[in-house]
């Protein structure tokens, strides 16, 4: 059964958070502290009168990038079997090939690529995850947003409790001073206010060089830590290797990179032990699932990053059991909430992603374009 793409919509927001945030990248003044998500959706719909809504993100800067990019490349959809989601993914980037398979470029293509396959999952009647071909319904969870280095370590202590009380499985704190002895004296109180049997990660956002990050993961060893997470420049893949083999705590990296061949590089060199693709970021699902599958074939475990509103239903068609990360600062742009409980996410069982775009947002909408066919 063919269908074909009447229109496309391009909305770019800015997603206010309830307070301004810091992580290590802040705290060494490589960044100024992050007070809102933009976010870069799409809307496609069909002559079927079927639609399909999918979404990118940036924070501090790039989603003008974005939209403009998928300006230039959006109108290429139209008149396309929207079945056909790895055809009009190659329609894309070869539309925008001059300026490259990463980056801002691909990231556009990604919220067109998740709009497709909310689509395809859509007329199947099936939730994204049941589409792919799910291992589970629930799926382990990790609260990171009250970590943040700005929060006193009474309120990090505090949240964390929060947290685990409403159902999250696992804590997350950031760590990367400039002193490292703060780093640990903030970690060591997290976990012993939290006992030795809740799951607990730290997160370096890049902020280390190769002996600091060796020096820290030799010193927390006995804390029992579900992971270190990027340690080293983000680019660093032999620095990340020789630290996954010289450490018992798994090293886990991969959020920041773009493209396809910089993920495939973390796990030839076997760079960590938790790989951390970022669908917005990677240029979509179709690049996604083709990284999931040579991470599981090397035997690495996958806790996709941020955006636990694709990343849940990526998670639980994951045959290895996934960590997903529970940030809930991108709520307030849709209708639905994703539920919690024991530990683990629920995948939703509406079709689809299972999202509509809130009538709140539209207080934060920057910009929008529409592409119709002709006499659509």
């Amino acid at each position: 059964m063919s269908d074909r793409v009447e229109s496309v919509r391009f909305r770019r927001y800015a997603v206010p958070l309830p307070s301004p945030v810091n992580d290590a990248k802040v705290a060494t003044g490589r960044q100024r502290p992050l007070s809102r998500i933009d976010v870069l959706t799409c809307e496609v719909t069909t002559a079927d009168g079927l639609g399909g809504l999918g979404f990118s993100y940036t924070t501090r800067a790039g989603t003008p990038a974005q939209y403009a990019h998928a300006k230039e490349v959006g109108e290429r959809l139209l008149g396309q079997d929207p079945s056909d989601v790895g055809k009009v993914y190659d329609l894309l980037l070869w539309a925008g090939a001059s300026v490259g398979r990463s980056g801002a470029a691909t990231q556009a293509i990604s919220a067109v690529d998740v709009a497709l396959w909310d689509l395809k999952a859509k007329r199947a009647g099936l939730p994204l995850a049941k589409l792919l071909g799910s291992f589970r319904d629930v799926v382990r969870t990790y609260n990171t947003s009250g970590g943040y280095l700005q929060a006193p370590i009474e309120e990090v202590k505090a949240r964390a409790t929060q947290s685990i009380e409403s159902g999250v499985g696992g804590i997350k704190i950031k760590v990367g001073q400039p002193d490292m002895r703060e780093d640990l004296r903030r970690l060591a109180a997290v976990r012993e206010h939290l006992g030795e049997e809740v799951p607990l990660m730290v997160d370096a956002n890049q902020q280390w060089d190769r002996h600091s990050a060796l020096r820290f993961g030799r010193a927390v060893e006995e804390l029992g830590l579900v992971w270190i997470e990027e340690p080293l420049d983000a680019y660093d893949a032999e620095g990340h290797a020789r630290l996954a083999d010289a450490l018992d705590t798994p090293i886990a990296t991969g959020e920041m990179l773009s493209s396809v061949p910089d993920l495939v590089r973390l796990i030839d060199l076997r760079a960590c032990d938790v790989l951390q693709p970022d669908v917005p970021r990677a240029g979509g699902i179709t690049p996604y699932l083709k990284v999931a599958a040579l991470a599981d074939h090397a035997g690495l475990q996958v806790a996709p990053h941020f955006v636990m509103e694709i990343h849940v239903h990526l998670a639980a068609a994951h045959p290895r059991d996934s960590w997903v990360e529970h940030i809930e600062w991108l709520s307030p742009l849709f209708n639905e909430r994703l539920t919690i409980e024991g530990g683990r996410m629920r995948v939703p069982d509406r079709p689809g992603l299972g999202l509509s775009v809130a009538d709140e947002a539209a207080a934060w909408r920057l910009d929008a374009v529409e592409f119709r066919a002709a006499g659509g």
